[in-house]
Order: structure tokens, then C-alpha cells, then sequence
């Protein structure tokens, strides 16, 4: 009885305990707008309430555990009085050195039986926690193998960057609908291509795509004809450079965050800071390259951040870009020093501008506007500014009006 009730109730204060842990996380996260937003008494409120969903499991579980312990006691307790009765009225014939020892052994028992058992029992309980991570990898899906036995990238590959998506279908888990349906789109060697669209057009799903981190549903993507999903994952992401919204730099020096692997001289680490304006501002630090970055680089500003993610994508010296809108977090006159870099450092490269800002890939060889996961228009700006009923006409009207 008491093993399947402890068992139940573990189980249930773990789950419960998830919640609780994850609204205090998100409530230090977003103090700033909670306040703002004069929500303080709702989150306090919404607190209590799980700290009370958690202690009512954790006390069933601790009244459990005396359940037992009591139950163990009356067991103990009646055992040591038949002891102690047949030894006061004589019953057994064994020395009296015998009965002192079976008086003291017993009077142990009490205790440690009782000790035995609840602690055998509390283990047992614990390894719910354990059960929760077999669920948890029973539930989640593998990603595809980062080496393929048998198959391998041809050499240099890709040596021109040519992009094909071929009736390309995905979504991001099978109860969930579709992100991207049916493109079909061409990208050649060398070109620039801005991808806009509405808030969940599927723009960011796109370079999701393109690195594997979710498996298509049907169709497929190729890199001068090479299906990306007949290699491995290491062989196609190695070969792609992405720079993301969020800049993420690492706890360490500059240098290991411009190149990890240590690949390249400190020669071509200056040219590449120079190339994104950077030489100025590291130049100044008593240890140059080998400054320390605090985590999640707290030590420079988000626009130093972002250009530093610059600079490690032209280390790679990858034939394929991806640019999740890099200059989101950037003033407007940075903005076009770095726009201007893009052009100028990754020339020859096939490279695919994510742009919120619809203004920012006004310069791109061609535009592509994407609306519930379709491919709605694509072509040279030029072109789709001067179509009657252009959507992305309509984009840049809406963004230049504000």
C-alpha cells in the first residue's frame, strides 16, 4: 500500500514543481515589463497559487513517510514487548546472558528497522525523477546522425552555393500546422536575397530548413544538387555560416570567439575586425585579442555583439550566409557601414538576408515575400516596387508611412 501511494505522490510533486520553478524564472526575466504593466499582484497571485499546488503534493508525500514510520513503530514496539514477556516470565530456558542480548538487539531494532525501511522506500521515491528523463527521451525525436556511414559531401563542396527548394513541406511537430508549404524557389550562386513578410510568414522557418534543425515533411532542399538531407548533419552545417538576431558570444576571450577551433592567424582575426569596424574599439584593450568576455559577452553592447557574430562569419569564409536581421540591434549609421560590409566581404557568396526591417534589403539582387508559409512574390526590387497590387510594395509604403 504504502509503496504505490509514495510512488503517486512523488510523482505528482515533481510534476508540480516544473511550474512553479518556471513562473519564477520568467517573472525575474520580465520584472521590468511586470511593473511597467502594474501586474505585480497578478504574478504574486499566480505564485501562491503554485507554491500551494506544490506543498499540497509535498505534504502528502511527507504524511506518507509518517504513515509508514508509525505503522513500523506499532510493529517494532509489539515485537520488543513479546520479547521483554518472555524473558520477565521465564518462557525460555536460555541464560540470562542470552536474554540480555536478545533484550538489547531488540530495543536496536526499534530504531533501525524503521530507519532501514523509510529510507529504502524515500530512495525508490526519488527515482521518479529519473523516470521523468527516461519519458522525456522516449518523447523527444533524435536529430538526423551528424555523420552518415557510407556518404560524404563531394570535395569542396558547395563550390557555387546554389539553393533549390523542390515542393518543400515542414512543420515543426506532427500536432502543429504547417510552416512552409510548397515552395518552390531557385536561389543562383552569388546572389543577395532579402526574405520579408508578415510576423509568422515562415521567413525564420526558412534558414530552420536550410540547417536541419527540423526535418522536412516532404520535398527537399539542394546545394548544387546536393540533397542536404542525404548528408550529415556536421557536413552540411560546417559548410553554412548563420549570423543570428540574437548575438551569442561565449565565456572566454575574443579571440576563442571569433575562431573556436583555432583555425586562422591573428592577421586574419584583425582583418575580419577591421572589415566590421571593430579594430578601433579592441585595439584599445590592455590584452587586445585575449580580453576576456564575460558571459553572454555582458562586458560589450548589443551592437558590438552583433558585429563580433560578423566577424566570425567571415572567418568561416562560408559560400553559403544566412543574416537573421544582424542590424536589428544597431544604430541607423552602423547599420549602413554594415550593410555596406555585407555587400563588400561575403561578394561571391549566395547569401540570404532576413529582414524585419523592410528598408534594410532595399539593395538585395532579388526579394523574396513569404505569407503563411508560401512563397507570395519574388523578384528584383525594382521590379516588385513598380507591379500594381505588389505585396511588398504594400510592406515598404506601410514601413517608410511609420
Amino acid at each position: 500500500m504504502f509503496k504505490k501511494a509514495i510512488g503517486v505522490f512523488k510523482r505528482l510533486e515533481n510534476y508540480s514543481r516544473s511550474p512553479l520553478f518556471c513562473h519564477i524564472l520568467t517573472s525575474l526575466q520580465g520584472l521590468s515589463s511586470i511593473h511597467v504593466y502594474g501586474k505585480t499582484e497578478d504574478f504574486i497571485s499566480q505564485f501562491k497559487r503554485l507554491t500551494d499546488t506544490q506543498n499540497n503534493y509535498l505534504l502528502l508525500f511527507l504524511s506518507s513517510t509518517r504513515w509508514l514510520a508509525l505503522r513500523l513503530e506499532i510493529m517494532t514496539n509489539l515485537v520488543t514487548l513479546a520479547v521483554a514477556l518472555f524473558v520477565a516470565f521465564g518462557i525460555s530456558s536460555s541464560p540470562y546472558p542470552f536474554k540480555a542480548m536478545a533484550i538489547s538487539l531488540v530495543l536496536q531494532m526499534a530504531s533501525n528497522f524503521q530507519a532501514t525501511s523509510r529510507i529504502a522506500s524515500e530512495t525508490e521515491a526519488h527515482f521518479m525523477a529519473a523516470e521523468r528523463m527516461l519519458q522525456y527521451m522516449k518523447m523527444c525525436v533524435s536529430e538526423a546522425p551528424f555523420h552518415m556511414e557510407g556518404t560524404s559531401c563531394p570535395p569542396g563542396w558547395p563550390q557555387q552555393g546554389e539553393i533549390t527548394f523542390q515542393d518543400y513541406h515542414m512543420k515543426y511537430r506532427d500536432n502543429t500546422p504547417i510552416v512552409l508549404n510548397s515552395i518552390n524557389l531557385t536561389i543562383h550562386s552569388g546572389e543577395v536575397v532579402g526574405i520579408v513578410g508578415r510576423t509568422g510568414s515562415g521567413k525564420s522557418s526558412l534558414g530552420v530548413a536550410l540547417f536541419r534543425l527540423v526535418e522536412p515533411m516532404a520535398g527537399r532542399i539542394l546545394i548544387d544538387g546536393v540533397d542536404i538531407c542525404s548528408i550529415g548533419l556536421e557536413d552540411l552545417r560546417s559548410k553554412l555560416s548563420v549570423i543570428p538576431q540574437e548575438p551569442v558570444l561565449f565565456s572566454g576571450t575574443i579571440r576563442f570567439n571569433l575562431d573556436p577551433f583555432d583555425c586562422h592567424t591573428d592577421q586574419q582575426i584583425w582583418d575580419a575586425l577591421e572589415r566590421t569596424f571593430l579594430i578601433n574599439t579592441i585595439s584599445k584593450f590592455p590584452k587586445k585579442l585575449h580580453t576576456d568576455v564575460v558571459e553572454n559577452g555582458g562586458n560589450f553592447s548589443v551592437g558590438q555583439r552583433q558585429l563580433l557574430c560578423i566577424a566570425r562569419a567571415l572567418l568561416r569564409n562560408s559560400k553559403i550566409i544566412l543574416i537573421d536581421e544582424a542590424t536589428a540591434s544597431i544604430d541607423m549609421e552602423t547599420d549602413t557601414l554594415i550593410q555596406r560590409t555585407i555587400r563588400e566581404a561575403f561578394q561571391g557568396c549566395t547569401v540570404l538576408v532576413i529582414a524585419h526591417r523592410v528598408t534594410t534589403v532595399l539593395n538585395c539582387d532579388r526579394i523574396l515575400v513569404m505569407g503563411n508559409g508560401k512563397v507570395v512574390e519574388f523578384d528584383r526590387p525594382e521590379v516588385l516596387q513598380n507591379k500594381p497590387g505588389s505585396f511588398f510594395a504594400a510592406l515598404l509604403a506601410t514601413a517608410t508611412a511609420h
